[in-house]
């Protein structure tokens, strides 16, 4: 039998998960290139590791944007890999694999995403809607006759969707995520110390004190960077409090989608919504207080799932096993 694999394609990481093995990757999207002839050099971690450290004849390129592809090529080479590593080296058959995308793609990105994948390596290649994805592997119960709310934030894309029998009633797709997160602290620490930060270490200091609202007890680090005056290597201590008010912006688009769909949100299911809460999943959703913020903005109670990093790759693995249930939602997804 071919082998199940169920892939989240995202704009800063990738997680696979293989039927009955669970998540047996986690890496980061990011490909190690030569700038004399193209070849890979390294893909996921070993690339990440290189990025911002790199000779003139190495390139790190991250091949994905927001949550679709930006670089065909180079995505495609980081498929293969990720699939490779998966399914194993001694298979007899190409991999049927599901890889999720965002809500609010087109389908001009939807045939690229499927057509990475099959060439790649893949059997078969299905699609399914990261929302949908995200609530099958926060294990809500979707296929009731009843509303549920998932805000799924990722690295490129924030997704939030209303669902009910399997599939999606209202949905809408933003192109904010962790990796706004990261270059609002930077531009910030740029513009209040004078002091230029890459974009790991700005995603360390998120990881380390970032809070969507203030702590009671603000938590405090300190940040090495260059100084955009002298050009010397300097150190400075941030708080938590300055995290906060640094990421105003792209909190407040996250917000407002949220909003959006609420007000869109047929009547029956937003009673539904107001009973159960909503229910937060992808890295974004682990920042501090940040349920806190949309239960105190919108008036509804706000959850995060279990392992919310991990709940879009898992419930993408959920629905390849589970195709026959889910056939009306994932028809328009050229199956093919």
């Amino acid at each position: 039998m071919a082998r199940k694999i169920g892939i989240d394609l995202g704009t800063a990481n990738v997680l696979v998960y293989v039927k009955g093995k669970g998540i047996v990757l986690s890496e980061p999207s990011a490909v190690a290139l030569s700038t004399r002839d193209g070849r890979v050099r390294a893909v996921g971690a070993e690339a990440m590791a290189m990025l911002g450290r790199e000779p003139e004849s190495i390139e790190v390129v991250r091949p994905m944007r927001n949550g679709v592809i930006a670089d065909y090529v180079v995505t495609e080479e980081m498929l293969r890999h990720f699939i490779g590593r998966a399914a194993g080296r001694f298979r007899f058959s190409r991999p049927e694999v599901m890889i999720c995308i965002p809500a609010g793609v087109t389908s001009v990105e939807m045939r690229a995403v499927r057509y990475a994948a099959l060439e790649a390596g893949a059997g078969k290649a299905y699609l399914i809607r990261e929302p949908l994805a995200a609530a099958i592997g926060a294990n809500i119960p979707i296929a009731q006759p009843s509303g549920n709310l998932v805000i799924d934030i990722g690295g490129g894309t924030t997704e939030v969707a209303v669902i009910s029998l399997n599939d999606i009633v209202v949905s809408t797709s933003v192109r904010v995520g962790g990796n706004r997160f990261d270059e609002a602290i930077a531009s910030y620490i740029k513009r209040k110390y004078n002091l230029v930060i890459g974009e790991r270490t700005a995603e360390a200091v998120k990881i380390e004190i970032g809070a969507a609202l203030p702590l009671d007890k603000p938590l405090v680090t300190q940040v090495r960077g260059r100084d955009q005056v002298t050009g010397l290597p300097r150190t400075i201590q941030v708080d938590s409090n300055e995290i906060t008010e640094a990421i105003q912006e792209p909190l407040e688009a996250i917000i407002n989608a949220v909003r959006a769909v609420l007000v869109e949100t047929p009547p029956e299911l937003s009673s539904d919504i107001i009973d159960k809460g909503m229910v937060m999943t992808g890295g974004g959703s682990m920042l501090r207080r940040i349920n806190d913020l949309l239960t105190e903005v919108t008036g509804v109670p706000c959850y995060i799932a279990d392992q919310p990093a991990s709940c879009v790759a898992i419930g993408t693995g959920l629905a390849l096993e589970n195709l026959d249930l889910l056939y009306d939602s994932l028809s328009g997804l050229d199956l093919t």
